[in-house]
């Protein structure tokens, strides 16, 4: 038996703060079910126990229960069968459990029948006002005569002649280089080359690099001190220059452009080509920024302070998936942070701000699901039983038994349901550029007869874990902030 009751919690050191939201549960368990518990329990007592004249595991309860007592028996049927009822107790009043529960045992700790209160602390549930009238700016997708123009320069560059030059370094030349960079006289990895040729411009190797070039000439040795790029610490640079060098540009003619760009006879079929495939990869790149746009825009609504427990559930998914992705490339974190010169503060730092931009995102999804009254159909929950079980290569049949086995459905719906609300958003959002004028949104999410693309183009599909990989229902959460994973 279980009864549940509505509580708020605020911080002491923090009055200002939102206050945390809490249910308290009340289990109360039968003396007569919780002995099966003490039953079960001096089974696996009698696993590890040894007495003469018995196999082990067949020593009977009354034997066990002269040896080492009832209290020892009974304190393992606590830790083992507690936590079934607890889960029991969860899923009967559907708790949205967002951390590991506070348990205090108010009777049968030692005799008589077992209860105890859970404090619980679930998912708070938020309005964010205004998420209908969201206005989103993404690039351009049309290609620009600038931008045309840039790759036709890029191309001619490509087929450019490169001639010595004496005269003193311009931005655009082609430097050779010898570099040699320490930091307390110990080689920076990956700054220490020779004969190098380098583009004075690029900015490839750090801050001021390419402006202690400029001016410079052939045979010139420069010494200074940068930070390297991707590093918080600088470098000592000593830097030789071996030749400077200019491009002779071809002129730009119908010939030329037939004689070295078979496919196309003028300038202007050219042009027209690079046009088009300039504007296809705008495109891309619009509809990669619509989610991560949107979401965040939509997280800019949020007034509350995320809960900290799921702050810090997700922060814990995100270092963890960061670790494991380095080590599967053969490099340590530790490595990796000396490397690009951060430490671990800083760096659990930066994930954490990528967190508590992901809880916000899951509060405001669910916020405009409820707002939108928008259901999860049997239709879905196959459909999507159908999608997991293509990518775990089982049958959709045997996909559903195993959420259901592990109580993980409602986390699922859950997931569909911020998945459509977040769809309902993509629908709605105004889209413009970066100068404020309007972007076709059918464009940007493939649905046009023109774009002949799946709605999946602005991808914001969630792979969700095979429940078989939880053993607790609440284990089961998954990100929908489209930029990472949340496991809260």
């Amino acid at each position: 038996m279980s009864t549940i009751e509505h509580v708020e919690e605020t911080s002491e050191d923090a009055p200002d703060a939102p206050a945390k939201k809490f249910v308290k549960l009340s289990v109360t368990i039968d003396e007569a079910e919780f002995d099966r518990d003490i039953d079960n329990a001096f089974k696996a007592i009698a696993k590890e126990v040894k007495l003469p004249g018995f196999r082990q595991g067949k020593v009977p309860r009354k034997v066990l229960e002269a040896r080492i007592g009832l209290a020892t028996a009974r304190e393992q049927a606590l830790r083992d069968a507690v936590p079934h009822y607890l889960a029991d107790a969860v899923r009967e009043h559907d708790i949205d459990l967002i951390s590991t529960p506070n348990i205090e045992f108010t009777g049968g700790s030692e005799s008589g029948p077992v209860s105890f209160d859970a404090m619980c602390e679930v998912r708070p549930e938020i309005t964010v006002p205004g998420y209908g009238g969201l206005r989103v700016e993404l690039p351009s997708p049309d290609a620009t005569q600038a931008d045309v123009e840039e790759a036709v320069q890029a191309e001619l560059r490509r087929q450019g002649t490169l001639v010595d030059v004496d005269r003193p370094v311009q931005s655009g030349d082609q430097v050779t280089l010898t570099i040699a960079a320490t930091r307390d006289g110990e080689p920076v990895p990956g700054l220490n080359t020779e004969d190098w040729l380098y583009q004075v411009g690029n900015g490839w190797v750090a801050p001021g690099f390419d402006n202690e070039l400029l001016g410079a000439s052939a045979g010139d040795e420069l010494t200074f001190t940068a930070t390297p790029n991707g590093t918080a610490e600088p470098a000592d640079f000593v830097v030789n220059i071996s030749k400077v060098q200019e491009s002779e540009l071809p002129e730009l003619t119908d010939e030329w452009v037939s004689e070295n760009l078979g496919e196309f006879d003028t300038i202007d079929d050219w042009e027209a080509a690079l046009a088009e495939r300039i504007g296809a990869a705008k495109l891309s790149q619009t509809r990669n920024q619509f989610v991560e746009r949107t979401t965040a825009a939509l997280a800019g609504l949020v007034d509350i302070e995320p809960p900290e427990s799921m702050v810090q559930a997700d922060l814990q998914g995100r270092v963890q998936n960061t670790v494991q992705q380095f080590q599967a490339q053969g490099i340590s974190i530790d490595q990796w942070l000396q490397v690009t010169g951060q430490d671990a503060a800083s760096f659990v730092e930066t994930l954490k701000v990528q967190s508590e931009k992901a809880v916000k995102v899951d509060l405001a999804l669910r916020a405009v699901g409820t707002a939108e009254g928008i259901e999860v159909t049997d239709e879905d929950l196959n459909a999507e039983y159908a999608r997991i079980g293509m990518q775990v290569r089982q049958k959709p049949t045997e996909v559903r038994k195993a959420y259901e086995k592990n109580d993980a459905v409602t986390d699922l719906t859950a997931q569909i349901r911020k998945t459509k609300a977040l769809d309902w958003l993509l629908e709605h959002v105004e889209v413009v550029d970066e100068e404020g004028h309007p972007i076709d949104r059918a464009l940007v999410m493939g649905k046009t007869e023109e774009h002949d693309h799946d709605h999946g183009d602005h991808d914001h599909d969630h792979d969700h874990d095979h429940p078989h990989d939880h053993d607790h229902p609440h284990d089961h959460d998954h990100d929908h902030d489209h930029e990472g994973h949340q496991h809260d």
